[in-house]
C-alpha cells in the first residue's frame, strides 16, 4: 500500500509541475498578446492619450509595444518549449534527448579517466622517493592534493587545529612511503579516550608530568604526583617515556608538538581537555574516491613536502 501511495503521489506531483510549468508560460503568453494592440487611435498631430499614469511628472502614453519587442517575446517562448521538449523539466518527463545531469557527468569523468589514467599508470610504476623529485609529476600530484586533502590538511600542508601538519617531522602513523601509502589508502582512525575518572587532581598532576615530558614550564611536585598515574594509564599507548607509538598513531609527547592546540590556547590547557574529555579522530580511506593511482602520487608529494625549502 505504501508503494501504490507512493507511485501515486509520484504522478500527481509530476502532473502538477507540468501543468503549473505550460500554463505559466500559457498565461504569460496570453497577457502579452492580448495588449500587443491598443484601441487609442493619435490624433492629427500624431499625439495618443495617456494612461493617467505618473511619476515624477514622467507620463505613460497609451502606446502599443514595438513589434521587435513582442516578437523576441514569442521567441523566448518558442525557445522554451523546445528546451523542454529536449531536456528534463516537465515532471517526470526525460526529454527527448534523454539527457541527465548524472550521465553527463559520467561521460566526463570517463574522457577525464580515458586520457589520465595511463599517465597515472606510468607514475604509478616509479618508487615514491623517486617519483617526490620529478617536478612535473609534483605538479599534477599538487593538483590532486589541493582537489581532495587541501580543506583538511590546508594548501600549504601546514594543517591545523586537529589536522596533522604534513610539513614537519611529526608522523603519528610513520612518515615513510609504505606507512603514507596506508594513511591515504585506507584512512586511519585515532581514539584518544576521555580520563575524566581521575578526577581533577590527577587530571591536573598528569599534566603537569606530560608539560615536563616536553621540558615545557611545569610544576615539578605535581608532575612527580603524576608519574604513577601516566604509567598506569597512558604509557600502554604514548611509551613510558612520551615518546608515543606510530603503530597505534599515540602521539608523541616530548617533542612540543600539539594536534589539538588551539589559537591563543596554552598547552596545559590544551592537555587538560585532552585528558577531560579524550578526542576522535578520523581520516577518511581515499584509495575508494580517487583510485590508487592517485594515491600513489598524492604519497609522492607528501612525501616531498619535508624536501622543500
Amino acid at each position: 500500500m505504501n508503494n501504490l501511495w507512493d507511485d501515486s503521489l509520484s504522478g500527481f506531483w509530476s502532473a502538477w509541475i507540468i501543468v503549473l510549468t505550460l500554463g505559466s508560460i500559457a498565461f504569460a503568453f496570453w497577457i502579452l498578446y492580448a495588449n500587443r494592440k491598443t484601441d487609442k487611435v493619435p490624433d492629427a498631430d500624431g499625439n495618443v492619450e495617456t494612461t493617467g499614469h505618473a511619476a515624477d511628472e514622467i507620463e505613460e502614453y497609451d502606446n502599443p509595444l514595438p513589434r521587435w519587442w513582442f516578437q523576441l517575446y514569442v521567441g523566448t517562448v518558442v525557445f522554451s518549449l523546445g528546451y523542454l521538449l529536449l531536456y528534463p523539466g516537465l515532471g517526470n518527463f526525460a526529454g527527448l534527448l534523454g539527457w541527465t545531469q548524472e550521465g553527463q557527468w559520467e561521460e566526463e569523468v570517463a574522457r577525464a579517466e580515458e586520457r589520465f589514467t595511463p599517465i597515472f599508470a606510468q607514475y604509478q610504476e616509479i618508487p615514491i622517493p623517486e617519483l617526490a623529485r620529478d617536478e612535473e609529476a609534483m605538479q599534477v600530484a599538487e593538483r590532486i592534493y589541493l582537489n581532495n586533502c587541501a580543506v583538511c590538511h590546508g594548501s600549504n600542508a601546514q594543517g591545523g587545529y586537529g589536522f596533522p601538519d604534513l610539513t614537519d617531522d611529526d608522523w603519528l602513523y610513520g612518515g615513510e612511503p609504505e606507512q603514507i601509502m596506508i594513511s591515504l589508502a585506507r584512512g586511519r582512525n585515532g581514539l584518544m579516550p576521555s580520563w575524566q575518572q581521575l578526577g581533577e587532581n590527577n587530571i591536573e598532576n598528569v599534566t603537569q608530568h606530560v608539560l615536563a615530558l616536553s621540558d615545557l614550564e611545569h610544576d615539578a611536585d605535581r608532575a612527580e604526583q603524576g608519574t604513577a598515574v601516566y604509567a598506569s594509564v597512558c604509557a600502554a599507548c604514548h611509551a613510558p617515556d612520551g615518546s608515543g607509538n606510530q603503530a597505534l598513531g599515540a602521539p608523541d609527547l616530548t617533542n612540543d608538538t600539539w594536534l589539538y592546540q588551539a589559537p591563543g590556547q596554552s598547552v596545559a590547557d590544551s592537555v587538560r581537555q585532552t585528558l577531560r574529555n579524550g578526542r576522535n579522530g578520523h581520516m577518511p580511506a581515499q584509495e575508494a574516491y580517487i583510485g590508487e593511482e592517485r594515491v600513489h602520487l598524492v604519497a609522492a608529494y607528501v612525501y616531498s613536502l619535508r624536501f622543500r625549502d
